[in-house]
């Protein structure tokens, strides 16, 4: 891999005017946020910052750059409950076993006892849990949830969360 692939491969994260870190953008995004100053550089500590050369100029490309335009906030609601959903927020991932095979839909509390087709009742399930568990709660079932159903996040907040956590466990790591 030449150094030029590998610096287009960088991605650059990008903080709003109140520095809520709300996306990844590829290094030749954030040259041209950069370059139309829509966005500036945020230094900070033992960040990288790569360099890149045109004919006429050499431009730093912070690993953080921050808006400097107010964007308009698009309207986000949270997506209807379906399968591909909640399949994309349970990880593909059985929430009594772990299994990643033969995965269902499961209502926590059953249809037929009252419960709804709602984000905080609705899980993924192999067909073996979900057989096994019947028109029983999980606690009938003695069947534990690995995690409690809730609706998505919105993806500005997902991003802040996950990028929080990386960043916290990078300084836990460098201390």
């Amino acid at each position: 891999m030449t150094a030029a692939t590998h610096l287009l491969e960088q991605s650059i994260v990008v903080f709003s005017q109140n520095y809520l870190p709300i996306s990844r953008v590829n290094i030749k995004r954030a040259i041209v946020l950069l370059l139309t100053g829509k966005a500036e550089p945020l230094s900070m500590m033992h960040v990288p910052v790569w360099k890149v050369r045109s004919p006429s100029q050499v431009i730093e490309v912070p690993e953080h750059i921050r808006l400097t335009i107010k964007g308009k906030e698009r309207a986000w609601r949270v997506p209807p409950v379906n399968r591909r959903e909640v399949l994309r927020r349970d990880h593909h991932t059985c929430q009594y076993c772990g299994s990643t095979h033969n995965l269902t839909l499961d209502h926590v509390v059953p249809l037929s006892k009252g419960g709804s087709h709602s984000w905080d009742n609705v899980v993924t399930a192999c067909e073996r849990c979900n057989q096994r568990k019947g028109n029983r709660t999980p606690e009938e079932a003695n069947m534990p949830l690995r995690s409690k159903p809730r609706a998505p996040l919105h993806p500005t907040v997902a991003f802040a969360e996950q990028f929080w956590r990386e960043h916290q466990s990078r300084q836990d790591w460098q201390d």
